[in-house]
């Protein structure tokens, strides 16, 4: 079943990839490729990429990931680096390749869940607690919020927090992180003014209608009207320059719009799918590394799920993360891909050692 809400998920995506950006695109991008081919390329190289990693027998291999990791953080030292790193939306979090582009903040959260899960999986529970694993953690964490990508930097500490706690971290540990968690978010909002606008704009949207609250306004625009059917499949009106690049963050208010509820909760229920299936995967798995492995895969696809479908819905500040599998990026895309081949792959081996 995961392998099938997986397909489903990125067949949705193409779909609505299409719906939401067909006029945006014709707009701001009139000269350049549509984003509903540059979609179905990502698609298919991602789709690809997964396929050759759910066969080859490196991916149970601790020093691809430990190479995957560096190379990532490579990368992300690259992106700062003025000429290299491209400013988008006020992040200096890509690097562009033609017309084309790679953003390293999205593929060093796999690297990291890998990196981590291998060595963990070396460390004995009588000697849990160790700095290195934090080292792991915080070297990227710092280095993306330094573009910065809050969103992104989010995502990876959390799934990495799942593994740790899978692994057998004790509970008086996560509590001081929550109390740490609480003070460098207040820390991270005080450095940057611009979170605290995003603060009380989750707050009262009405407050700033055309600055702040615009986007979550909108978003409410698309999904409230849609009802129990929706407008039907390209309808949307909110995709008209309402709602800002909806075939990107927001790509689920308009798949609530024309599809209704009785869609976006087809939708969502995908997603349980694939998450159920996912952690059933790593209860079945016969190792401690293929145990974190797979559920820190699995984690980061469902945390980054919930993140964006609670921004577009209302219920958390906006920030700019993707909706896994179906938002157009492909970035995103290819990561998104990556985790599930990695989970497939440890599926696989089960089922050809049992």
């Amino acid at each position: 079943m995961f392998i099938v809400s997986a397909v489903a998920l990125s067949l949705i995506g193409l779909a609505f990839v299409h719906s939401a950006g067909s006029y945006w695109g014709a707009v701001h991008y009139a000269d350049s490729i549509p984003f509903i081919v540059k979609q179905g390329v990502y698609t298919a190289v991602s789709i690809g990429i997964a396929l050759v990693i759910m066969k080859s027998p490196l991916t149970s291999y601790p020093k691809t990931w430990t190479v995957f990791y560096y190379a990532m953080i490579l990368l992300l030292i690259a992106v700062l680096i003025p000429g290299i790193g491209v400013v988008r939306n006020g992040s200096q979090s890509w690097i562009a390749l033609g017309p084309f582009s790679l953003q390293p903040a999205e593929f060093v959260k796999v690297a990291l869940i890998g990196k981590l899960a291998c060595s963990m999986d070396k460390t004995s529970k009588k000697k849990m607690f160790h700095w290195q694993h934090f080292g792991l953690i915080l070297l990227p964490a710092a280095l993306i919020m330094l573009q910065p990508d809050l969103g992104s930097a989010v995502i990876m500490i959390i799934s990495a927090f799942v593994i740790l706690f899978i692994a057998g971290y004790p509970l008086k540990f996560f509590t001081f992180l929550g109390v740490g968690g609480v003070v460098a978010f207040i820390a991270l909002i005080a450095a940057a003014p611009y979170r605290l606008d995003r603060i009380k704009s989750y707050i009262d949207p009405w407050n700033d209608p055309l600055g702040t609250g615009f986007q979550g306004i909108q978003s409410l625009f698309a999904i409230a009207p849609g009802g129990l059917f929706g407008h039907g499949y390209g309808n949307s009106r909110q995709k008209y320059l309402y709602l800002p690049e909806p075939q990107n963050d927001f790509i689920f208010s308009i798949i609530a719009e024309e599809t209704g509820f009785i869609g976006a909760t087809f939708v969502l229920l995908l997603f349980v799918v694939l998450l159920v299936a996912a952690f059933g995967i790593a209860i079945r798995t016969k190792g401690r590394h293929e145990l974190l492995m797979v559920a820190g895969m699995g984690s980061m696809i469902i945390f980054q799920t919930f993140l964006n479908m609670g921004v577009v819905s209302g219920l958390l500040p906006v920030t700019g993360v993707t909706l896994p599998f179906i938002s157009y990026g492909g970035s995103s895309l290819m990561t998104t891909w990556l985790a599930a081949g990695t989970i497939m792959h440890f599926a696989s081996r089960r089922k050809s050692i049992g």
